[in-house]
């Protein structure tokens, strides 16, 4: 079955092009902004505030309430929408319910201690250690701490005296039931319509990667650096989509056996895509690829030429990644058209139907028609059962195998407790310390510089806490923060200068700065200060206490915050950067060693086991190793041989990664692909690599660690030298591959780390 160019009577398109064009321009846009923000939560956080914060407003307004009660209640409105991030919504209603006596008698304390200066100020830094300690009760406790200590800010930000107390009470029942209309009624997020949209955002971002994969297929020697950055940007976008889906699965589907069922889809094309962008710039190089180039940003792209083979070869594939483009934004039953693109790019898995070309060409088409399998896997997790009167024999095989897979997924669960730190070891004991002490050096030198504003570096002090766990990671948000304020402080300037006395104008204006401080907050925390900064210059022109030295001071005041929360960390119960990666390290090893040992067992005959589980832990244990190298790899770090070692350490172990999520795969077709025999010689085969990864895990937990990295005869050789070479196929091939290039990357991870590598004696 060759691939010729078809016209579709339904369509009038090409076949490569189906419906790819016709998209309408509104399907279009929805893609694109799924892509960018996946689950929409960036675009529902903006809406959710600005509109609790907008009816907060109104109903004041229509109450006839002053400006400064208009104020106190736009910021409780914004405290009480964004402090609440429970996925489910009935804990979102009781933390809401909650949360608002503990604002009530946070502001009431805040107004009556105002003036009681050290009264006031011991207090502040309780009220700042229990809000910080409560994170160790998960989300509800994170949640009612931060509305604590953020009401209590806002007491001493607008003044508040105990006379003003019952209609401060009142603007904040307000605005707390105004949040929980706007949360519940108005701009109502379920898990199951997160999860759709987090589904869709996968589609879009695959679409995404595939078009990259086109561009790197067409690309001249001088553009094919950027299409390969192109790539790598795509595959990490899938990956991070990928990972949003696994946090949501439990809440988002009706049952664990689904939950299952979606993850092992969403893996399946995951895995797909990426192997299709290496085995495509692997045809187009000299030689065969490596992974890591997928993986190390920056890393120059090989020397590539054209596509090797005929011409044909090159514009049939370059007709079948726009069909497959076309496949997986599709959703719903597919038409004609669509079912013969689908079946096929399905006909590649079978060797008979691929097209006259080169080897490392003709693995791009098998990588082709795996990927489509991944997609109609994909679609069928996702949309339930599909018509299959137009299935060829090859598309109603791949279906009988999705469907005999689906089957076998089991949901036995697995507990495991693990040994947690405990007292000052405990990182939320140990923040709540830190986060104390430099409040109070905050409060002191706060105090010196201004009276009246010192609880801006105390609020400084306490924000370069949260979600940071070493020094390194405060040193860099503060800064980040500093950066933000300063060019927010100019901006505040200018809009403070525009609006005059034009309350409503300011007060539109604050709208547009929260929804642009929430919608930018988890892309650049540089951006979302620049927009705190200039919406609390309107705040105060609002309350009539504005003047450039006002902002000038709140500069100040932020610099002398951001110092005392970096010198408590350095000084009290710190953790140094260099330690919490080297955790973090161990952790991902030790992952890693898991789902390869488990996945080679599987495939040499073992007893079938989790291997979802363990792939999702290490994806989890690499996504934290990665926020935590951010100060080493930070762009402004003096340190640039360290940041160089950290970026390809982290890149070594994600491609270290891709290789064992792929044995994993592989290895969870076995009980249902009778076609498929497990393999014993590849336990021995993949011994050393297991060996080496533990030894890498040993020599960063312990420096006085003996042992070494052993190299040798590559994994392929081992398993030709054991017998019975001929009775085990394709699949044996594959597999020896994913662990030939695991075995090289676990030894080049060995360098970097200063482990000694050996090869032994013959």
């Amino acid at each position: 079955m060759r691939c010729r160019i078809r016209t579709n009577a339904c369509d009038g398109r090409e076949y490569g092009g189906v419906k790819a064009a016709g998209h309408s321009v509104r399907t279009r846009l929805q893609d694109r902004l799924a892509a960018s923000d996946p689950g929409l939560l960036r675009l529902t956080a903006g809406l959710r505030t600005v509109g609790a914060v907008a009816l907060t407003l109104a109903v004041l307004a229509a109450l006839d309430f002053e400006v400064t009660r208009l104020v106190a209640g736009a910021m409780g409105a914004l405290v009480a929408t964004f402090s609440i991030r429970e996925k489910q919504r009935s804990a979102q209603a009781v933390t809401l319910a909650l949360g608002l006596p503990v604002a009530l008698v946070s502001v009431s304390l805040g107004a009556v201690l105002g003036e009681r200066v050290v009264i006031g100020d011991a207090f502040f830094v309780v009220l700042i250690f229990c809000a910080v300690y409560g994170r160790r009760f998960g989300e509800r406790g994170t949640a009612l701490g931060l509305i604590g200590f953020q009401l209590y800010f806002v007491s001493l930000f607008i003044g508040a005296s105990p006379a003003e107390l019952p209609l401060l009470w009142a603007v904040l029942a307000v605005a707390f039931a105004c949040s929980a209309v706007v949360r519940f009624a108005v701009v109502p997020v379920t898990p199951t319509g997160l999860l759709a949209r987090l589904r869709q955002a996968f589609r879009a971002r695959l679409a995404q990667l595939v078009s990259a994969h086109l561009a790197l297929l067409d690309a001249g020697p001088e553009e094919v650096d950027k299409a390969l950055e192109d790539v790598r940007t795509g595959t990490a976008r899938l990956h991070e989509t990928a990972l949003m889906i696994q946090t949501r699965l439990e809440e988002g589907t009706p049952d664990e056996s689904t939950a299952r069922l979606v993850q092992r889809r969403i893996a399946d094309a995951e895995i797909a895509a990426e192997r299709l962008g290496l085995l495509l710039l692997s045809a187009r190089s000299a030689e065969r690829a490596d992974t890591l180039t997928l993986h190390l940003p920056g890393a120059p792209a090989p020397e590539v030429g054209r596509l090797p083979g005929p011409e044909e070869a090159t514009a049939v594939l370059r007709r079948d990644l726009l069909a497959l483009r076309t496949l997986v934004l599709r959703t719903g039953t597919p038409g004609t058209g669509v079912a013969h693109v689908r079946n096929q790019l399905l006909a590649y898995r079978d060797e008979e139907n691929l097209p006259p070309a080169t080897p490392a060409v003709r693995d791009v088409f098998r990588a082709v028609g795996e990927a489509a399998r991944a997609v109609m896997g994909l679609r069928l997790a996702l949309d339930g059962p599909q018509d299959e009167s137009d299935d060829t024999p090859a598309t109603a095989r791949s279906r009988e195998e999705l469907d005999a897979e689906d089957a076998a997924i089991d949901v036995e669960e697995e507990s495991e407790r693990a040994d947690r730190p405990r007292g000052l070891q405990r990182p939320t004991t140990r923040a709540a310390v830190q986060v104390s002490v430099g409040s109070t050096l905050a409060i002191v030198g706060g105090e010196l510089l201004s009276a009246d504003r010192w609880y801006w570096a105390v609020l400084t002090c306490w924000i370069v806490f949260i979600n940071t766990a070493s020094t390194g990671e405060i040193l860099v948000k503060g800064y980040r923060r500093l950066l933000g304020t300063v060019f927010g402080v100019a901006a505040g300037i200018v809009l403070a200068g525009v609006v005059g006395g034009h309350t409503w104008t300011a007060f539109a204006l604050v709208l547009v700065l929260v929804f642009a401080m929430f919608y930018t907050a988890p892309l650049s925390y540089t951006l979302m200060s620049f927009f705190v900064t200039a919406m609390l210059g309107l705040l105060y022109t609002l309350l009539h206490t504005y003047s450039w030295e006002v902002l000038v001071l709140r500069l100040e005041e932020t610099a002398l915050g951001a110092a005392c929360g970096i010198v408590a960390a350095a000084l009290v119960l710190p953790v140094h950067t260099d330690r919490r990666t080297n955790e973090l390290l161990v952790t991902a090893l030790e992952r890693l060693a898991e789902v390869t040992e488990a996945a080679v067992g599987q495939l040499s005959g073992d007893p079938a086991v989790d291997l979802l589980d363990r792939a999702r832990a290490l994806d989890q244990a690499l996504g934290d190793l990665r926020a935590a190298t951010q100060p080493l790899t930070h762009p402004v770090t003096p340190l640039r041989a360290r940041r160089a070692t950290a970026r390809y350490v982290v890149a070594l172990l994600e491609t270290c990664a891709y290789h064992a999520r792929s044995l994993a795969a592989t290895a969870e077709l076995l009980p249902t692909h009778p076609s498929i025999a497990a393999d014993p010689r590849l336990r021995t085969a993949a011994g050393r690599t297991v060996r080496n990864i533990g030894t890498i895990t040993a020599r960063v937990t312990d420096e006085d660690a003996t042992a070494v990295v052993e190299t040798g005869p590559s994994i392929a050789s081992l398993l030709d030298a054991s017998d019975g070479g001929a009775r085990y196929g394709r699949i044996t091939g594959r597999v020896l591959r994913h662990l030939e290039r695991l075995d090289e990357a676990v030894v080049g991870l060995a360098r970097p780390l200063d482990v000694p590598v050996v090869a032994p004696e013959r």
